[in-house]
């Protein structure tokens, strides 16, 4: 049953009322181009280790795979913009960067929670079936953000938008009502390269194209064991992802303040000690990220990362703390240990 504007007017304002920055409605079926963008991304090899995302292709390449009932999609926004300039963290000698959306508490904990209330607004107000999602599922949530007009995937791949910018988490509600939707929103990007110009690694082979196993967040987050000798003097002192292609971005200017305290950086994961992160056990490691993002990723995954900034730290005050893990039971990071104390003075 096709459902009018007024209704499609309180949703809108009841996500806003939740927190969201926008809410936008497409049809599963409006992105064709996913598909294919996804076979050449995988051909190349540009997902690295991320074995899953060559996985269940026919649901991430046809969201209308993925629940066959579903007539419309609501996508939201969530604005984690920060009060600061990430990019200032990486001069700091002896600490470390870590990305915007992990210095605080999970996002997708968060989101989801803001994406059920919404869900079940929306059942009390017109019935019908709902699914959400946020980054947990094989749902080419960027394509159908621009389907929807929530903004455009720039050349850095991520959707920006000219009311907030790019500093956004995306989430969705699939569901059974047929409501109406909205415009798809037009590239913006022009001739501007400053994503692309900033990224320390050369990801981007062209623009609208990354090549994971060169992303300074694929190396930090997804890819296990040694990160290849060549770009590991290019990681500086990122840890856990990385804000560069993302703080470069000049529709910035239009950044929409975070809604959610929970989102501002902890004092702790601000600007990190290097040396007070490399001595981290298994349980300290666990005890420190309880409720973060920087958990799933484990101990020995971090303390590699936090190794090679001490390697590029050029502070030889840290060359002992390099030095106490050249026996470290994992290969990863004894290699990480070895690297950095060969690269200190």
């Amino acid at each position: 049953m096709k459902i009018g504007s007024g209704l499609k007017a309180k949703l809108v304002q009841q996500a806003r009322t939740e927190g969201f920055v926008s809410c936008r409605l497409c049809r599963p079926g409006d992105v064709p181009e996913v598909p294919g963008r996804l076979a050449r991304f995988v051909e190349a090899g540009y997902h690295g280790q991320m074995g899953w995302m060559a996985e269940r292709t026919h649901w991430r390449g046809d969201p209308q795979a993925l629940w066959p009932e579903a007539k419309t999609v609501i996508m939201l926004a969530e604005s984690y913009a920060p009060d600061h300039d990430p990019r200032a963290i990486l001069k700091r000698r002896g600490k470390g960067a870590i990305s915007v959306y992990a210095q605080n508490k999970d996002y997708h904990d968060l989101v989801k929670k803001r994406l059920k209330r919404l869900a079940r607004w929306l059942i009390g107000e017109a019935g019908g079936e709902v699914k959400v999602f946020v980054d947990t599922a094989p749902v080419p949530e960027k394509a159908l953000g621009q389907a929807a007009g929530l903004g455009w995937q720039g050349k850095h791949t991520n959707l920006v938008s000219r009311d907030w910018g790019n500093w956004a988490f995306i989430g969705s509600v699939f569901t059974t009502l047929d409501l109406p939707t909205d415009l798809a929103e037009p590239d913006r990007c022009g001739s501007c390269r400053a994503c692309l110009d900033a990224c320390p690694t050369d990801a981007f082979p062209a623009p609208y194209q990354l090549d994971a196993r060169r992303c300074i967040s694929y190396l930090t987050i997804e890819h296990k064991g040694p990160v290849d000798a060549s770009l590991r003097g290019k990681l500086g002192n990122r840890i856990y992802g990385c804000d560069d292609c993302l703080a470069a971005c000049p529709w910035n200017k239009f950044a929409v303040a975070a809604s959610d305290l929970r989102y501002a950086a902890r004092n702790d994961l601000l600007a990190p000690n290097l040396a007070e992160l490399a001595m981290l056990d298994d349980a300290g490691f666990r005890a420190k990220f309880s409720g973060s993002p920087i958990k799933r990723i484990g101990r020995n995954r971090f303390v590699r990362n936090v190794l090679y900034a001490i390697g590029n730290s050029d502070d030889a005050a840290l060359k002992p703390v390099a030095q106490a893990l050249l026996n470290d039971p994992d290969e990863a990071v004894s290699d990480a240990a070895s690297w950095a104390v060969g690269r200190l003075p």
